[in-house]
């Protein structure tokens, strides 16, 4: 595809931290209509977006014309602790002809698990959990105050994390409100955020800050002059040296660190969104009991199960990469034993990972159509919901699939059959309230 240059700076714009700027910048290459890449047969339905971190600095609507330009089917969004993409997000998908999810991630506490490491590496009873599924940012009262809660708490560690680093780092010291917020366009930080906020101090403190970090970070000199020549790679680095178990910054979670696995399933139901577990690779001892675990949090409410592809086979080590990716292909059983729909990802918050998942490699055919299929049923959920109210969710949807499976059927063969975008705008005007689950698939035949 050849781009001009006026397009490729245009690009750039689509990551503005003014939302009237990307939107504009959108329309315009629109309006050039560049044509969009052949469709590829992916999907990536977890990228987070600039709201929580994104380490190559997409916004949503940045994203949405990634999709586009390199021919990503279907590209769902999940960002931590807030909803601020979702909205920006599906239009620009819909604009951009992508079929769109969004959804929202956090870290809760599992008591049940409390002494069992699950899918948060060294931290016992807690898990990463997600809900996909969004299709507004502008939610109810009671759905905000959730929200709201989860922000607040997020921003409480972050503001301790950074008084323990600045006591250890001293004279390198940072300012949440004048360092790290700045960096982000709307408030919410992550670690990741804090990590470059104090590189830049160091920087600004030392001429050479080489040798500072080599003595706060343990590392030798020459070393550290060599990864700093990788910002990426140096900036993983201090996060793990620095906030990770043992790290400075470091504290133990307990029972009061995070909320319970039901706040965040509050969230979902009062927003009709998918509650929806994450699995890491099947190695720690929560997750050795994987069937125990899903029975639990299914339970609960989830429908749905995460999983990273790309760091359960592409691995340097033979071994653990055969390993973990017989790992991968028990858990994909496992969750088609449970009816729970997968949603797959890259995740994009973290330098090195991919933009996508490679869906032609071997060690993933087994896998491939499984990871399609969540991926078209959850933008079905999403189109459904958005449009006519008759999500997953919706009480249209309880009175007529019942059955977990037969209602998964239904939303994956709508987001096959339902082009995105005004293309799909035709089929969607033939669905209606009245129609039966049956009546409305042959509508879109």
């Amino acid at each position: 595809m050849i781009q001009t240059i006026a397009d490729t700076q245009l690009e750039h714009v689509l990551n503005d931290f003014d939302a009237a700027t990307r939107h504009a910048a959108l329309q315009q290459l629109l309006d050039a209509a560049p044509p969009p890449a052949s469709p590829r047969g992916i999907a990536n339905m977890h990228c987070h977006t600039f709201f929580s971190f994104n380490a190559y600095g997409y916004s949503p609507t940045g994203l949405a014309w990634l999709a586009r330009q390199q021919g990503i089917d279907l590209m769902g969004i999940v960002d931590f602790d807030v909803l601020d993409a979702v909205t920006e997000f599906l239009d620009a998908c819909e604009l951009t002809g992508v079929r769109g999810s969004a959804g929202i991630e956090t870290r809760v506490y599992v008591p049940e698990f409390a002494h069992r490491e699950i899918n948060s590496p060294g931290e016992p009873g807690v898990l990463y959990h997600m809900a996909i599924g969004f299709t507004d940012t502008t939610v109810a009262p009671a759905a905000q105050a959730i929200i709201d809660e989860l922000r607040a708490q997020s921003a409480a560690r972050n503001r301790a994390l950074i008084a323990r680093v600045n006591a250890y780092l001293d004279p390198v010291k940072i300012d949440y409100t004048a360092d790290v917020l700045p960096l982000t366009p709307s408030g919410n930080a992550t670690e990741r955020h804090i990590v470059v906020a104090y590189i830049a101090a160091a920087r600004r403190t030392f001429d050479q800050p080489a040798a500072f970090w080599a003595n706060r970070l343990g590392i030798e000199a020459t070393a550290v002059e060599k990864a700093m020549l990788d910002s990426a790679g140096f900036q993983n680095t201090v996060r793990s040296k620095l906030m990770k178990r043992g790290g400075p910054g470091y504290m133990q979670p307990d029972a009061g660190t995070f909320p319970r696995v039901e706040r965040l399933h509050d969230l979902a139901l009062l927003c009709r969104a998918l509650p929806c577990a994450a699995w890491l690779d099947g190695m720690s001892e929560g997750e050795q009991a994987m069937d125990e675990l899903l029975t639990l949090l299914v339970g609960k409410g989830v429908v749905a199960l995460n999983i990273v592809p790309d760091r359960n086979w592409n691995l340097s080590d033979p071994k653990l990469a055969a390993l973990k990716q017989e790992k991968l292909y028990d858990v994909v059983r496992l969750a088609k034993e449970f009816d729970l729909p997968l949603n797959i990802g890259t995740e994009m918050n973290s330098f090195g990972q991919p933009i996508v998942d490679d869906f032609d490699a071997p060690a993933l055919a087994p896998v491939r159509d499984a990871f399609l299929d969540g991926a078209y049923f959850i933008y079905g959920h999403t189109l459904l919901e958005r449009r006519m109210a008759m999500g997953y969710q919706s009480d249209w949807a309880a009175a007529h699939l019942p059955a977990r499976a037969a209602r998964n059927a239904f939303y994956t063969a709508v987001g096959r059959r339902i082009p995105p975008g005004r293309a799909g705008a035709p089929l969607l005007a033939q669905v209606r309230p009245e129609l039966t689950p049956a009546e409305v698939l042959q509508r879109l035949a």
